[in-house]
């Protein structure tokens, strides 16, 4: 182990006994654990740390490169050393006139080309100008993709859901079972449905099996003729766009610098842009382009990204924490757990470094979560008397985008602001023993009851604070989580933009599907018996 982690394991054991009931009341406590960027702060005084931890984690940071790995990815260099590319997604959202840099060439002419052309598509359904097959206006887009193809413009069109285009209903479709593009077309209307499918190489298992379905749908309501102006690709495959149908002056193009959890700010937004209007979706790059250029250009020791990253390792090494839940104060935000739950697991769940070795540490956080209030009447209960610490993230706005939200949006805030304090500061046996004495209780009863009502505490979080979720609101948010899990990446030593444990999953799969549509299959004895058994029961119901 490095010199920089034997000297934050040795702090760690004189942080027992401590108690964030009194880091909380040191004196500057705010200035050293609370930061902004323009409207939006990002409180940290109630984690476990003190000024001398920030002072070894940065130690940490400088001993892994962190600011050279940065600014490596920033200058385009091949981050992503297993597949030899760049991760160059801060270009999609580069609001200067900066050039951006990937394989030696300014990447910027096409990403505006691909901008310029989303924002005519985007015209055209509003005003009316694209109609189907039928003359009839559009009225519902369907978003067919899997992965960082949904996830993302499935978050952020919720989140944004207040601010969707008069006329225009956005959908998802991503799992290939076949229940969920039938619930999603069961109340659409083919004249007036357009579906975008995205997936880079146009060859995504589920992805195609579920447009190929959508085109039935359209095709015997309309006829074969009416695919290309029902259909429309974010794609880099042309040729297979071509195939299916789609006109490929209506295909969306991205590039391999683009990894898929990282590209919701790429064409892969289409249908967040058509939701929200493509003013909106650059007021989302333009609050993402402000985290970028925080996270490049401001010292570690008052960058949030750096802090929140380093945070996490801090929490994951030397306090043997394994997951964290992401709380959202904010019922729209109500997907947001599951997306970051891609971001930062399939970034960061590796048990190999960039050099081929083994890791001897922990690596990603099991990310979870709900929205608030819902979560306090189910899973709050372990975070705040489990057996199990769970550093916790609250995000909450001052106000509600909803109309006529009377005293609920305090209700809901007075909620946020009393989870963290009461997961901070617990509550003892001798306090719990006065309450009880107060209800006239007698001394047995009280003590059989008290064990049951101590809160440890002790337990830390983040507080995320803004004025209201607004585009550039959630576009600096999700930028900061982004920056984040690269930060964690680079102090564990592995490649965050690879994905490799996707993919035997993938292959094993196309061997058993034979085995369930009559023909072979291969697999182990257990899987033989249970394609058998599946068999069976599928025929038993015919």
């Amino acid at each position: 182990m490095s010199r920089a982690w034997n000297d934050l394991h040795a702090h760690r054991s004189k942080l027992d006994g401590v108690t964030l009931r009194d880091l909380v009341r040191a004196p500057d406590r705010a200035r050293d654990f609370v930061h902004t960027v323009g409207d939006f702060t990002v409180d940290l005084t109630r984690h476990l740390a003190t000024p001398d931890t920030l002072t070894l984690l940065m130690a940490l940071a400088r001993e892994r490169e962190v600011e050279a790995m940065r600014d490596a990815m920033f200058a385009g260099e091949p981050v992503n050393t297993t597949e030899g590319r760049a991760a160059m997604h801060m270009a999609l959202r580069n609001c200067s006139d900066r050039p951006m840099q990937a394989d030696g060439q300014d990447v910027m002419p096409g990403v505006r080309d691909v901008l310029r052309h989303m924002q005519s598509f985007c015209k055209s359904i509003h005003d009316g100008s694209w109609t189907g097959a039928t003359d009839r206006r559009i009225e519902n887009v369907v978003n067919i993709g899997i992965g960082g193809s949904d996830l993302g413009p499935v978050m952020a069109t919720q989140a944004l859901r207040p601010w969707w285009t008069s006329g225009i209903r956005a959908h998802f479709v991503s799992n290939v079972d076949p229940s969920h593009l039938a619930d999603t077309l069961s109340s659409l209307d083919p004249e007036t449905t357009l579906f975008i499918v995205a997936s880079k190489t146009f060859g995504t298992q589920e992805t195609l099996a579920n447009a190929h379905a959508a085109r039935r749908w359209v095709t015997e309501a309309l006829g074969s003729d009416a695919v290309s102006k029902h259909f429309v690709a974010v794609s880099t495959n042309a040729d297979r766009v071509r195939d299916f149908g789609i006109d490929t002056e209506n295909m969306f193009g991205f590039w391999d610098w683009v990894g898929g959890r990282y590209s919701m700010w790429s064409a892969i937004g289409l249908s967040i842009a058509v939701a929200i209007g493509f003013d909106q979706f650059e007021a989302m790059l333009e609050g993402a382009y402000e985290i970028d250029q925080h996270f490049r250009d401001t010292p570690i020791e008052t960058n949030i990204p750096v802090l929140l990253g380093l945070l996490d390792c801090w929490y994951r090494e030397c306090w043997g924490c394994q997951s964290r839940a992401v709380l959202p104060y904010d019922q729209h935000l109500h997907r947001l757990p599951a997306y970051l739950q891609q971001l930062e697991m399939e970034s960061n769940g590796k048990h190999v470094r960039i050099d081929g070795t083994e890791v001897t540490h922990g690596t990603a956080f099991v990310v979870w979560g709900e929205p608030g209030t819902n979560g306090q009447h189910s899973f709050h209960q372990m975070l705040h008397q489990g057996t199990t610490m769970v550093p916790c993230d609250f995000l909450v706005a001052a106000q509600s985008e909803c109309p006529g939200s009377d005293d609920r949006q305090a209700m809901l805030l007075a909620n946020c602001l009393a989870q963290s304090e009461a997961l901070a500061r617990g509550k003892t046996l001798d306090e719990v023993t006065a309450d009880l004495a107060k209800t006239g209780l007698d001394d047995e009863q009280i003590r059989e009851l008290a064990p049951h009502k101590v809160m440890p505490g002790n337990r830390p979080s983040t507080t995320m604070l803004y004025p209201r979720l607004d585009p550039t609101q959630l576009g600096r948010l999700i930028a900061l989580y982004e920056h984040r899990v690269f930060v964690q990446g680079a102090v564990w030593g592995i490649d965050s933009f690879d994905q490799w444990g996707v993919e035997l999953g993938k292959t094993l799969a196309g061997d058993i599907l034979p085995g369930l549509t009559g023909d072979a299959a291969s697999g182990d004895e257990t899987t033989l018996r249970l394609v058998d058994h599946l068999n069976t029961l599928g025929q038993s119901r015919i």
